[in-house]
């Protein structure tokens, strides 16, 4: 019979040795300022922390815990990580931060000032009431991260076809992880010495209990840490025993219940452990690793793909004693380890560079996707130990904890707060989806991205799920709609029959045609649009009439853009965009369309460059303003004004690069909703009624609008948008901002508070 390190050698294992699922839980206290321990509740903004699925609170009021769904790359787990917290960091108040060591700030004296968590239900309030008691509250403030391991399904199902001890697949799995959790618990002093990272305490921590003689490597992973009672003894031979022995700690009141079991290694498979009986071991959980004080997340990827590789060698490893000496043998040497100065060569460094050796070993050996110096740190961490993370915390803090902590808490919140209008983790997508993932996190809603470059997500709340489309095309609106709206004829038709004012104009489908009826628009204003178009791709206005030539080259643009164009009249006044949601107009801007004011020293072409180096102006919807652009149209509407790109214009002169007025092709937004009456905003609001949908914006030119909405001519509507951006009224260039993405989240879900 084969070994476990003889089958992960089989060619048939190759392309799934390094698959895996991951989750991560970060806890972290929330801090003043000042440093201190914050005194306020959790974040209400934050909704319902009782069945949140990212941001909770751990023992104590003040300890957040951030939850990654399940991720199947480190790359993809490191995404979630960071956007929870974006979210946690600007769901605080704004001097409140994240604690980013393991061991707690600075203690109140007096233990009931540390406010246990404030939950809905009481039977979880009484239950941290039991821990304060049993263990103390102070040891309960201690935050770390806690990492779950999975192994991937298409190697746990390739490994059991080839082996033959097992004839049943979940017995085999739980074998599995049997396996790796005793030969970890065996060599996760490993891990404490690269990767310990509370060398010690803060003020009033140690208050009455003995303490360590500090500096050492891990408190927390050590006998001073948080553990159960030295009479609570579980054997890990063999699932049954070890389920056996936890309900045994229970029945005589050595476990107040099952969940008080806290090892550095908890077996997973049900809700709760006595479902492991049925389901097996699906994956573990590593609660013994502390915070990384100097990654902004508490871990990073490299310590991400070093854990999956660690793993794997678990499993390859031979057991050489049996099961419950192995694990006690390293249980003693992890305390012994976890308690050395961090600044001293470890009295199991040859053991050590054998595990380092064999890692390297292994990935080499099985064709590992990690660089050939993968491992080079771990070696030269145990020929130094100044640059394990203990001593490097040490040397950085041995003389004013609080400073250092306070330091590096503020640049985390400066980074969350350096574009508040992106996610971190998903900067690529469009921005709205950007701000509505944001607000989906905050309120609990769980997220899916399904397809991202398609900007497609799928939401999860109060047990529905929703499909939600570049953040506002929802099932709300039927198939039709968009259709409907992507059609400007179509659109002009259902809202004149509607009996509201929209242009006359006509329709071509070929530039012949198109120019043969140059004659019956050279001398009023029209505009020249693709039928089909979204974002002002393709328009060119001329408010005066326009020469053949021109009316040729706008028809070129808008033909590039589309096979049918429209040449409508012009209405002159004022744009405006009306956001309408479920019959009501939630939010109205003004856009001016792009343009640069005159020094009287720089070229247009220079003005444009100086304006786009605005941090609110990026691309393809990334940033709440889009960049200038100097094509092909913003020259002819130069030319127009008697201007190319190399002119100077006269200080103070503005100069427009576009005639119209869209956000997406460079314009500026400025937010006036209160400034308009009730009758234009019914008018908005009655048409996209008409027009059958419920997320729309609609597009309005209002000569004056201090003159009611019922006066002849007061307003014409030249377009209705089936796919508004939203980003632009939540971070509008002036004027007040309206979280439209959280109106469209509460449209799907009321429930939300």
């Amino acid at each position: 019979m084969k070994t476990m390190k003889q089958l992960l050698h089989e060619k048939a294992l190759q392309p799934y040795l390094w698959q895996a699922r991951y989750g991560v839980e970060k806890e972290s206290q929330r801090i003043t300022a000042n440093g201190q321990l914050a005194k306020t509740d959790h974040p209400k903004v934050l909704g319902n922390r009782a069945y949140h699925p990212y941001i909770q609170t751990d023992f104590a009021e003040t300890q957040l815990e951030l939850v990654t769904p399940v991720a199947n790359s480190p790359q993809e787990l490191m995404r979630w990580l960071a956007a929870i917290h974006d979210v946690a960091y600007r769901s605080l108040p704004k001097e409140e931060m994240m604690w980013p060591l393991s061991m707690p700030p600075v203690l109140p004296l007096k233990d009931e000032e540390i406010v246990i968590a404030k939950l809905d239900t009481f039977e979880d309030v009484l239950y941290r009431r039991y821990l304060a008691k049993a263990y103390g509250k102070r040891k309960q403030m201690v935050s770390g991260i806690h990492f779950n391991f999975e192994f991937g399904a298409e190697f746990l199902q390739n490994l059991f076809a080839i082996q033959e001890q097992y004839p049943d697949f979940t017995d085999f799995k739980t074998a599995v992880y049997l396996k790796v959790t005793r030969n970890y618990l065996r060599y996760r002093w490993f891990l404490t010495y690269l990767f310990g990272a509370t060398p010690t305490s803060n003020e009033n921590y140690f208050v009455a209990d003995i303490a360590p003689k500090e500096p050492v490597r891990s408190i927390r992973n050590s006998q001073f840490g948080y553990t159960n009672h030295d009479d609570v003894q579980v054997s890990y031979e063999s699932l049954g025993q070890y389920l056996a022995d936890i309900a045994r700690m229970v029945e005589v009141g050595k476990l107040s219940e099952e969940k008080e079991f806290y090892a550095p290694v908890r077996l997973r498979g049900g809700q709760k452990v006595a479902d492991l009986a049925k389901t097996g071991i699906r994956y573990i959980e590593l609660r013994n690793i502390d915070l990384n004080p100097f990654a902004p997340f508490g871990i990073d990827e490299k310590q991400i793909e070093f854990l999956h590789a660690f793993m794997l060698y678990m499993l390859y490893l031979p057991e050489t004693e049996a099961a419950d000496d192995w694990v006690a043998k390293g249980d003693a040497i992890n305390n012994f380890v976890a308690l050395e100065r961090p600044d001293r060569v470890t009295d199991f460094v040859e053991e050590g560079m054998d595990l380092v050796a064999g890692l390297k070993e292994l990935v080499k050996n099985l064709k590992l996707p990690l660089a050939e110096d993968f491992f080079d740190f771990a070696q030269q961490a145990f020929e130094d130990p100044n640059q394990t993370l203990a001593a490097r915390l040490y040397a950085v803090t041995k003389e004013d904890m609080t400073t250092w902590a306070k330091t590096v808490a503020k640049e985390n919140q400066a980074q969350a707060w350096q574009k508040p209008y992106q996610l971190a983790g998903f900067t690529k997508m469009e921005l709205s989806t950007q701000i509505l993932m944001f607000d989906a996190i905050q309120k609990g809603v769980q997220v899916t991205v399904l397809d991202e470059e398609d900007q497609f997500l799928q939401l999860r709340f109060a047990g529905r799920t929703e499909y939600v489309k570049n953040a506002n095309m929802t099932s709300k609106d039927s198939y039709v709609v968009p259709l409907m709206m992507a059609n400007k004829t179509v659109t002009k038709k259902v809202l004149a029959n509607a009996g509201f004012r929209v242009p006359q104009g006509s329709e071509f489908a070929d530039m012949e045609t198109a120019v043969l009826a140059y004659p019956k628009f050279a001398n009023s204003g029209f505009v020249v649009k693709p039928k089909s178009t979204n974002y002002g791709l393709g328009i060119s206005i001329f408010k005066h009439g326009a020469s053949l030539a021109d009316f040729k080259e706008a028809l070129a643009i808008a033909f590039a853009e589309d096979s049918a164009v429209l040449v409508e009249e012009f209405m002159a006044g004022t744009e405006y965009r009306f956001f309408v949601l479920d019959g009501s107009v939630k939010a109205i801007l003004l856009r001016v369309p792009a343009n640069v004011v005159g020094d009287g020293r720089h070229t247009i072409a220079e003005l444009v460059a100086a304006k786009n180096e605005d941090p609110l102006r990026g691309s393809h919807h990334r940033a709440p303003l889009e960049l200038i652009q100097l094509g092909e149209i913003e020259k002819l509407m130069l030319k127009e004004q008697g201007y190319a790109t190399t002119s100077v214009p006269a200080e103070g002169v503005i100069v427009y690069l576009r005639e119209n007025s869209n956000v997406s092709t460079g314009g500026d937004s400025i937010d006036v909703t209160d400034e308009f009456s009730q009758d234009y905003k019914e008018v908005a609001a009655q048409a996209v009624t008409a027009l059958g949908a419920k997320i729309s914006g609609i597009d309005l030119i209002i000569p004056d609008k201090l003159q009611p909405a019922t006066s002849p001519n007061a307003y014409g509507i030249i377009e209705a948008n089936f796919n508004p951006a939203m980003h632009m009224h939540v971070y509008p260039f002036s004027g007040k901002s309206r979280r439209l993405t959280m109106e469209v989240l509460k449209f799907l879900y009321p429930e939300i508070n």
